[in-house]
């Protein structure tokens, strides 16, 4: 069972700017580079991809990373 703050941090929404949803989690670092790997891998839904926007190792040496959806180019 994971403790409460883990599953608390690994997910977090907010507006962005344009409107779009972007999305925060807070993960060790295997576990961040997976989740960025198979969201990024995805194919491009309803005419929108995702981005990383941000990516920074905190102290206690996870991970917190800001993926968001943006118009996905031709």
């Amino acid at each position: 069972m994971k403790p409460p703050q883990d599953v608390a941090d690994a997910s977090d929404h907010r507006r962005t700017a344009n409107d779009l949803v972007g999305q925060t989690f807070t993960l060790p670092l295997e576990a961040a580079r997976l989740t960025v790997r198979d969201i990024l891998g995805r194919v491009p839904q309803g005419g929108y991809r995702m981005i990383v926007e941000r990516w920074q190792q905190l102290p206690d040496r996870k991970i917190e990373f800001t993926l968001r959806r943006v118009p996905a180019s031709d």
